[in-house]
């Protein structure tokens, strides 16, 4: 089920520095905030927060994917793709991805999370580094059909503990905008 095209394939993921005057301050402040997302989300939804599984299993990963994880190209990876809800409102789409060997020998059962958020595990142990997060207007091919929209901010990072590699991309939907809005109205 991976959403890729040969157009997609050629995305520019950016670091901040490309970004940092080219941006409103509202939108860098989302892209780069490095602090839990769950926890923003949670707090602007006023705890009426969820995670709406969408996909998970194995899969050949995207050659970006690959490359961000020194990966061979096609590489078999476990995907778990979910919405982020504020309300009930799909506010952010996201995607983890990790190498079959990489989840192996690291220990970490994705399989078990359902409807918890990957994000709150991952800040919650401090064995976990973040590195570097990454920014490009994320392919509509890459998103599920009903949020598959044109020129939306995606961004990324790799957490890493121990050898087990983990690339989480984060597609912040028009929905989250507008609560985003109306908050600081």
């Amino acid at each position: 089920m991976p959403y890729e095209t040969p157009q997609a394939a050629a995305v520019a993921w950016l670091p901040y520095p490309q970004l940092a005057n080219t941006l409103d301050q509202p939108t860098l402040d989302w892209l780069f905030d490095e602090g839990s997302l769950t926890r923003r989300l949670t707090r602007l939804s006023h705890d009426h927060f969820s995670v709406t599984p969408l996909f998970e299993g194995w899969q050949g990963l995207r050659a970006d994917e690959c490359a961000a994880l020194g990966l061979a190209p096609g590489a078999q990876g476990w995907v778990r793709e979910v919405y982020l809800r504020g309300h009930g409102q799909p506010w952010v789409f996201a995607r983890s991805v990790a190498s079959r060997a990489a989840l192996e020998r690291g220990g970490l059962d994705l399989e078990t999370l359902g409807s918890r958020s990957l994000g709150e595990l991952l800040f919650c142990d401090q064995a976990f580094v973040r590195h570097p997060i990454e920014v490009c207007r994320y392919p509509q091919a890459w998103l599920p059909a009903e949020a598959a929209h044109s020129g939306l901010w995606g961004r990324r990072s790799r957490f890493e503990r121990d050898g087990l590699d983990l690339l989480v991309a984060e597609v912040f939907l028009p929905t989250l905008w507008h609560a985003a809005k109306e908050e600081n109205r």
